[in-house]
Formats: structure tokens, C-alpha cells, sequence
């Protein structure tokens, strides 16, 4: 096993490389600044100029290894993964998985309220052990060699936290594909979690729809209906001819930052006004991490997988969910603005739920937009799963 500390250190020549890129930024005709149809061009051009003219990546690398950054081989691959220690008595271990298009930038704000709760006013006795892994092919870890490796996730994530770092039992959270990575986590290695907190019910359980819907599970069927079509349209090309797009994404930094901010925009809770929840440093730091790994192709290696399955896989799946359906206590808290808004109901078909908060406000990307309120409600749920951790 080789386990090693790790600190970000982007060569010049990247830099210098991409100044000269974003200068030579050949934009769309289109001024407008509208988001219906997509990344705002007004917006865009304002976003470059920024990034061009005003913004430090070595002053935002600095404050990413304020944290400490680990890679280890872990099966078949190198992960990334932030590995910060709690600040009380006998911290809880969790992992706390990342999506797309977003990074382990996500949980930035919510490491510290984790690790040092008192710190924030809150209960030494509710602090965590954080891991923050980058999905494999994202940032700083290695991609999966395997096609279908994404099915495997769970399995990677379990050897991570008690092989290499020595963890019998821990937690975990995650959204976006990170609540999938979760769930297939507890549902393969139930004695080794103590419980499940997550932002979202994993989209994957939509494909099948039940015979017996109830009127609530049923509204929430029809209205996601349309999804794949109107607002999950880069879901399929990602699922389907990721090698296409990537060209593009992968030698443009204006192609990509446009790719991924509109994203951004659209499953926040901002009221069309991006910045209102996101800075222009934050949005780019996140670009950033995929630019300076070069990293956009092998980050739609999940969509790939998922797109790619067969029917046998399909099966497969189905029936690990029969033998060993997800029974550690799961936790949602759901925030108004996120990409749907399925009822308790159509949760309790997947999972033991022992907790469902409706939070007042928030979206998809709710570790950066409400860090406080997603803290609090961690540290209330796991909180009577410590004893005997």
C-alpha cells in the first residue's frame, strides 16, 4: 500500500498557457445576457475577462493545501483525497463524495464546520474525521482503466477507509453521483457504516418505475418525465459520445468554463443572479481543477458507464438491491432548488429513512451554498449513531 501526503503545485507553463489561451478567446457573435438557452454570453465574456485580468490561482492554490491532500493506491488506481482530523472527542470518520461538474471544491466550506464544531458554536462531542476523495478521473485521482468501473465505486471507497486509513466503522455523505457512490457503499458494506446522509435519492432508481406508485411518487414521476430531453440533454452526450465533446472542453478554457458554470447557474438556488451563491473565484477555481488536470474527459467516465451498461448489468444491479437492499439508517436533507423533488415515500422504497429534513432554502450544490444548514443537519444525524463507534 502506498500512502503519501500530496501537495498542489500547478507548473508554470500551464499557467502561462492558459493566460495566452483566454486571450485569444474567439466568442460567439451573441452579447446577450440570457441563460435560457444555455451559458450566458454576456457572462461568459465578463467571466474570461476576469479570469484573464483579476484571478490568483496561486493564491487559491494556497488555500487548497491548507488542507491536507493525500494520494494512496487504492485497488487498481491512485486516489486523491483530503484527509483533515476532528478537533474534540473521539471524531466520527466520514467520507463526503463529490459530482459533477463540481470537485472536492465542494466540501471546502464544510470540512471545517465538521472537523471543529466548537470553533462554530456548535458541540466538540459532534466533531468528524473528514476524507474527501476526487472521484477517480477527476482533479488529482487517477482514472479507472476498467470500463464499467464506476459500478465499483463503492467497493474503492470502503478499501480507502479501513485498509488504508485503518477505519473499522464510518459515515458517509455524498450528492450527485456521490449519493450513488453512497449508496452502493452501504448497500456492499452495511457492517462497516454506521449511517447514510444524502442531498438526493440516486437518479438511477427512476429507470424503473414501480407498479404502485402513490399519488405523490406518481407526480414526481411524470414530472421528472421529461428530464433526459429538455434539462438532462448533457447527461446523454456525456453517456454517449464523451470523446467528442471532451476534444472541445479539453483545449478551450472558455468552452469549458462555460460547460461547467452554466451548470452552476441553473441548479442553484440563485434566482438566475450566479453570483448571489457563487463568487467568480469559486466558480473558477472549480473550472481550474479540470483544466489543470485535464481532467473533463476522464470526469464523464461515470455518465459513459452508465450509458454503456447492458442489460445484464442492469439485472445485476436489481438484484444486489434484492440481496442486500440498503438497510444502515439513511438521512435526506433536500434543498428547494435542487434538480428534482421526489416525496419520503419514493426514498423508503431504496432505504432505511430515519431522518428527512425539508430545508428553507438551497440547491444542488448545497455543501457550498448552505454549508451551515447541511452541517447541522449531519452533526444531528449521526449523532446518536456514534455510541459504540
Amino acid at each position: 500500500m502506498s500512502l503519501h501526503s500530496f501537495e498542489i503545485n500547478v507548473p508554470d507553463s500551464v499557467l502561462i498557457d492558459l493566460r495566452e489561451r483566454l486571450a485569444t478567446t474567439r466568442f460567439s457573435d451573441d452579447a446577450a445576457d440570457d441563460w435560457s438557452a444555455g451559458m450566458s454570453p454576456a457572462y461568459l465574456r465578463e467571466l474570461v475577462d476576469y479570469w484573464q485580468s483579476s484571478y490568483q490561482w496561486r493564491t487559491h492554490e494556497a488555500q487548497l493545501n491548507r488542507f491536507a491532500h493525500c494520494r494512496a493506491q487504492v485497488g487498481d488506481t491512485t486516489l486523491h483525497f483530503i484527509h483533515e482530523r476532528g478537533r474534540g472527542d473521539a471524531p466520527l470518520p466520514i467520507v463526503l463524495t463529490h459530482g459533477f461538474p463540481d470537485s472536492f471544491l465542494r466540501y471546502a466550506k464544510l470540512i471545517p464546520l465538521l472537523t471543529d464544531p466548537a470553533a462554530h458554536g456548535a458541540d466538540p462531542r459532534d466533531s468528524f474525521d473528514v476524507v474527501v476523495p476526487s472521484l477517480p478521473g477527476f482533479a488529482f485521482s487517477d482514472a479507472l482503466d476498467k470500463a464499467g468501473g464506476s459500478f465499483q465505486l463503492g467497493a474503492l471507497w470502503h478499501e480507502l477507509m479501513t485498509t488504508v486509513l485503518g477505519y473499522e466503522r464510518f459515515a458517509a455523505h455524498g450528492g450527485d453521483w456521490g449519493s450513488t457512490v453512497t449508496e452502493h457503499l452501504a448497500r456492499g458494506h452495511a457492517k462497516s457504516v454506521v449511517g447514510i446522509h444524502l442531498t438526493d435519492i440516486p437518479f438511477w432508481h427512476a429507470f424503473q418505475k414501480p407498479s404502485d406508485p402513490s399519488p405523490a411518487e406518481a407526480e414526481y414521476l411524470d414530472a421528472i418525465k421529461d428530464y433526459p430531453t429538455t434539462k438532462g440533454a448533457y447527461a446523454m452526450i456525456q453517456g454517449s459520445r464523451p470523446q467528442t465533446l471532451a476534444a472541445s472542453l479539453n483545449d478551450s478554457p472558455a468552452g469549458l468554463a462555460a460547460w461547467i458554470v452554466e451548470k452552476f447557474q441553473r441548479w442553484s438556488d440563485c434566482d438566475g443572479d450566479i453570483e448571489s451563491r457563487f463568487s467568480k473565484d469559486e466558480l473558477l477555481t472549480n473550472v481550474m481543477l479540470y483544466w489543470v488536470t485535464q481532467t473533463i474527459g476522464t470526469s464523464f467516465r461515470p455518465y459513459y458507464d452508465l450509458g454503456q451498461a447492458s442489460i445484464a448489468r442492469w439485472i445485476l444491479e436489481k438484484a444486489k438491491d434484492a440481496v442486500h437492499p440498503t438497510k444502515v439508517p439513511a438521512a435526506f436533507a433536500r434543498f428547494p432548488k435542487d434538480l428534482s423533488d421526489p416525496p419520503r415515500e419514493w426514498a423508503e422504497r431504496f432505504f432505511d429513512v430515519e431522518r428527512w429534513t425539508e430545508m428553507p432554502r438551497g440547491g444542488h450544490f448545497a455543501a457550498m451554498e448552505e454549508p451551515e444548514l447541511l452541517a447541522a443537519d449531519i452533526r444531528e444525524f449521526f449523532r446518536p449513531l456514534r455510541q459504540g463507534n
